[in-house]
């Protein structure tokens, strides 16, 4: 009795200890919801405001902004993105500095070395003063919005955790956002790395057979006869060969590789098959007679998510679509004239120059403060090309390697380019715009209300006279750029003749000229694809057509390496299996194909053929892998797996391929369901790899599609997960634009604590839209903040 005395006791005190750090943690997550959740409805004085703006959010978060001023307009957005997104905003301005090791710690140093080497903050203010009175004057407008919501009284909970108290945001913190966007989009130090070691191992012939040169006949995103012509408004109606080029030392790529390394660690990295989709059609080939534009921009997909949605609207401004935290404006979107869309055209701005002995140097000493550690001084060295990227900074490295590319230059207006599209009406004015842009390079999508659509490629692209700037190449005087190619020559076209302008990484122009050499554009599929699907339609085009185009996952890369694959003699039960599952596969990679899982598995197995030669881990895209198969080409050979021939090669990537997918999922192949794999990774660069705190900031969900499908989501190497992909998406009715959509891939707020931080992820990945509205009606439930000027 005494026994089952105390064992009732017992049982009571445990059920009160759980109920108590029960009660515990549900105080604990009221409280920092309380304190880090911002206000978004009642009234808040604010001092830099000159009338009252009204800041209502949407049922999904998305706030649409009235305000009597533009000005006004910009203070209110820059004060919404701090409310949701501080820490995003935070950790982006110290990713410029090259500050994460100051809160993050010594782990953070490889970044902050590569960052200070490059010089991404200097160049950032340099760049303010080159900007237009009335950037500057919303610019600051924008910053005071900032600031104000800082002061505001909430603290994101990021900052807690890391027991830091941010500093008050600056214009050159906007401005220096861009410089990041530049360098994920619009370099090729990594083509020279990888073209270096390639000559070194395999002579010039191996860089065709790692990086396949864009194929011939594939498509292009202007035909010859639309290079450069702008024609009247339509009625309304319803291989190339490196030269030039030398090879680095081992020890100045392992240098080079090092910066590379903590890029990716940053989640800036290049990656097979990455890439961006937009394109416009002309009313004649849509059902209302007015044109529809869409856009896709293909980038890392991160918690918080990029992109933050938002309405506008000022005296004059009027604008709508995807803005990014931490800068003024709408970035791609519409305002109440045009709309336009962007993807990365990249042209080759970067080059490496192998300095010579007594080449003239300037130094300047970084200090690096670390959270928990002493102070690191970082010597950084600078040639008349740029900075010496060849380790950090240069010290101990024998050769000198600068870098020269366009967005470290000085006078960079990429800002008035930006803020000059909000207001743009006219294609003139469009243009005109464009004019100022600088870097990352794009392909810039137009359609107006009047009918027109066009298509431009601004940006700053380098002159080079006998050498196509492949690999690196002497510092000696001998290979200077000649200036940028005028604005006016750059590619563009307006109203074209067949309606239609498709874009996704792919090549711009028949001839590559002076945008870079043939290895230089994403492969073909996407746009092959796209293309396919707009022309079987004809014409009578709707937005629902669009969307059903967007959301394709059908494989292209499966059509052409079919008959190879499926001609292989599997070496195991198991893959006599795969390889039967696969025949009379349509190539859709949904979450419930057993095929795609099968199909992505063996690709990734293939497309590291070239990992014996190289001694590296050099991931080729899938063209590459094609022009092997095709031709049995010397990279299949791998003396070390007895791998004579490509056939061979086959055999043996199937099995290793079935064994992986059997450890992971057991050994039914009719189980291996591409969804049990492929998952969206929307990772938090901070804590995503954090176990005690990565099931607060990290999101996952199944996903369709795959490796170059329109619908990219190509599976990571290794993991499967999906690491990138379409970070937005946005479709845009010139004949109703309170009609369009747009969506982005994970939700408005970036407090885990908060609303909307997952509530677009379920409608991104089932291929859902939001109202991309201006229209109070089209708002659904919403909460009104409004901001008043303080006395």
């Amino acid at each position: 009795m005494r026994r089952g005395s105390w064992a009732g006791r017992l049982g009571w005190g445990l059920v009160w200890v759980v109920a108590a750090l029960l009660a515990l943690l549900l105080a604990a997550v009221l409280w920092l919801r309380g304190t880090s959740v911002p206000r978004v409805s009642g009234s808040v004085a604010v001092p830099g405001v000159s009338g009252a703006v009204t800041v209502t959010r949407d049922q999904w978060g998305v706030p649409h902004i009235r305000a009597a001023t533009d000005a006004d307009a910009l203070y209110a957005l820059g004060f919404v993105h701090w409310q949701d997104r501080a820490w995003q905003m935070e950790f982006q301005r110290r990713v410029v500095q090259g500050r994460l090791a100051e809160v993050l710690g010594a782990a953070a140093l490889p970044q902050d070395r590569f960052l200070r080497t490059w010089g991404f903050q200097r160049a950032a203010e340099s760049a303010l003063p080159a900007l237009k009175p009335r950037t500057r004057q919303l610019l600051s407008a924008y910053t005071a919005g900032v600031n104000a919501a800082m002061r505001h009284g909430k603290v994101a909970p990021e900052f807690r955790i890391l027991g830091f108290t941010p500093q008050a945001w600056t214009d050159v913190d906007s401005v220096s956002w861009s410089k990041l966007m530049a360098y994920d989009l619009g370099g090729n130090m990594d083509d020279e790395v990888l073209g270096s070691r390639v000559l070194r191992r395999l002579g010039a012939g191996g860089l065709d057979q790692v990086t396949a040169p864009y194929p011939a006949g594939a498509p292009t995103i202007l035909s010859a006869d639309e290079v450069g012509q702008e024609r009247a408004t339509p009625p309304a109606t319803a291989g190339s060969t490196p030269s030039g080029g030398v090879p680095l030392p081992d020890h100045a790529l392992t240098a080079l590789r090092g910066h590379l390394a903590a890029a990716r660690a940053l989640g800036l990295e290049p990656v097979p098959g990455k890439g961006s989709n937009d394109w416009v059609i002309a009313g004649r080939l849509t059902a209302s007679g007015r044109p529809i534009l869409a856009d896709d921009p293909h980038l890392s997909l991160t918690s918080p998510m990029l992109w933050y949605l938002a309405d506008v609207q000022g005296d004059t401004l009027q604008a709508i679509g995807a803005s990014i935290p931490g800068l003024p404006g709408i970035v791609i979107g519409r305002n109440d004239h045009i709309a336009w869309g962007v993807t990365n055209v990249n042209p080759d701005v970067q080059d490496l120059y192998v300095e010579p002995n007594g080449a003239a140097l300037t130094s300047r000493t970084e200090v690096i403060r670390v959270k928990g550690g002493a102070d690191v001084s970082l010597v950084v060295q600078q040639s008349a090309h740029g900075p010496i990227v060849s380790g950090a900074g240069a010290e101990g490295v024998g050769e000198r390697v600068a870098l020269r590319w366009t967005a470290l230059e000085p006078g960079d207006t990429t800002m008035d380019a930006f803020l000059d599209l909000n207001y743009a009406r006219t294609w003139p004015e469009f243009t005109q715009a464009l004019s100022r842009y600088v870097a990352p390079s794009q392909n810039f999508v137009y359609a107006d209300i009047d009918g027109n659509t066009g298509y431009y490629a601004p940006g700053r692209v380098p002159i080079r006279r006998g050498w196509d700037g492949s690999l690196p190449v002497p510092g000696d005087g001998t290979r200077e750029w000649a200036g940028y190619v005028p604005f006016a020559e750059l590619p563009h076209t307006l109203n074209p003749a067949d309606g239609l302008v498709v874009t996704a990484n792919n090549k711009v122009l028949p001839q590559s000229g002076a945008l870079g050499n043939e290895r230089n554009w994403a492969e073909p599929y996407r746009a092959e694809r796209i293309t396919q699907l707009l022309r079987a339609r004809g014409d009578g085009l709707t937005v629902a057509d669009v969307q059903a185009v967007q959301l394709d996952t059908t494989s292209l890369v499966w059509r052409d390496l079919r008959d190879a694959l499926l001609g292989t003699r599997p070496g195991s039960p198991l893959a006599t299996r795969a390889l039967e599952l696969l025949r009379g596969w349509d190539g859709n990679e949904t979450v419930d194909s057993v095929q795609a899982t099968i199909f992505e598995a063996w690709l990734m197995q293939l497309q590291t053929m070239a990992r014996d030669e190289l001694q590296d881990q050099t991931v080729m895209n899938s063209l590459s892998v094609l022009n092997q198969l095709k031709g049995d080409g010397e990279l299949c050979r791998d003396e070390a797996r007895a791998v004579a021939d490509c056939a061979a090669l086959l055999r043996v990537t199937l099995d290793a391929a079935v064994a992986d997918l059997g450890a992971r999922l057991g050994d039914d192949p009719a189980r291996w369901t591409y969804g049990r794999l492929h998952t969206v990774a929307s990772t938090h660069r901070a804590f995503g790899g954090v176990p005690a705190l990565a099931w607060l900031f990290n999101h996952r969900a199944p996903t369709p599609g795959g490796t170059n499908t329109v619908n990219v989501a190509r599976p990571e190497q290794g993991t499967f997960r999906q690491t990138h992909g379409p970070s937005y998406r946005q479709i845009i009715d010139l004949a109703n634009p309170d009609a369009s959509v747009y969506i982005g891939s994970l939700g408005q707020s970036g407090n885990p604590f908060g609303d909307h931080v997952t509530d677009q992820q379920r409608r991104w990945v089932a291929g859902q839209y939001l109202p991309m509205s201006t229209r109070p009606a089209d708002w659904g439930r919403a909460r009104v903040l409004t901001l008043t000027p303080a006395p």
